[in-house]
């Protein structure tokens, strides 16, 4: 078994234990992860990185309760997400994980607020109470004046700002980030990546984030290097070397 690469910590937010993952080709099996075991602290801001292929993805995916692994075990504030039925995995993620993608995934006909506010009707939020959490979360973001906008009038940076609100929309404990900066521009990016350290900080929320994006390094408390399906490194943010246009 692989060791535990966790950190010293006192409140554990994630942690997996020996967790694999196969795929089925054919008569092919393909092992993508290959056994990680490691703890995220709360409310730290984690990025994951390695080379497309490496696995990064798949322990994402692992880590949001969006896949279950083959093998080993998943834990999110010590629940073992593995045994949850179906309802108990959707009231899981619904409250305690917000999520970002890459291509933003806002619902094309819903406003601005609209986009907001749906993860809090579906935790059963009243409505007037919802429209006025959206709001403050709109202004938290900078996109106030653009609550009654549907996507395809916003800037991509616009909808990626729309997208955080929603993930902050149920006061989640973990926000999870997939490639959050991969279809914004650099300038844009890095507003996004600061308005999420922003966040982590301002509300204690823990940020997992898988990313292709060495700025993610400038904000980063902890980064995972992911490579062949297995932890290659762990590093700190007082470990990480970096200069101008160069990350060692």
């Amino acid at each position: 078994m692989p060791p535990d690469r966790s950190t010293n910590v006192q409140h554990a937010i994630i942690r997996t234990t020996n967790v694999v993952k196969t795929f089925e080709l054919g008569s092919h099996t393909l092992e993508v992860l290959k056994g990680i075991s490691l703890t995220i602290a709360a409310g730290r801001y984690v990025s994951i990185m390695g080379p497309s292929g490496s696995g990064k993805s798949t322990l994402f995916n692992m880590i949001g309760g969006l896949d279950k692994p083959t093998s080993g075990k998943v834990f999110i504030d010590e629940v073992d997400i593995a045994q949850l039925d179906a309802y108990e995995l959707a009231w899981l993620r619904c409250r305690k994980i917000g999520y970002i993608f890459q291509t933003f995934n806002l619902i094309p006909v819903m406003t601005a607020l609209e986009n907001v506010t749906l993860p809090m009707i579906f935790a059963g939020t009243g409505n007037d109470e919802a429209i006025e959490r959206g709001m403050i979360l709109l202004k938290t973001v900078g996109l106030a004046d653009r609550f009654n906008h549907k996507p395809s009038e916003l800037s991509g940076g616009q909808q990626q700002r729309v997208a955080v609100a929603r993930a902050l929309a149920n006061g989640p404990a973990i926000i999870l980030a997939d490639e959050p900066t991969g279809n914004l521009d650099l300038t844009t990016g890095e507003e996004i990546i600061n308005l999420l350290k922003q966040m982590s900080e301002e509300r204690k929320v823990t940020i997992i984030s898988a990313t292709h994006d060495f700025k993610m390094l400038n904000v980063s408390d902890e980064v995972i290097w992911i490579r062949d399906g297995l932890i290659d490194k762990i590093e700190q943010r007082d470990e990480l070397r970096i200069s101008v246009g160069t990350i060692e």
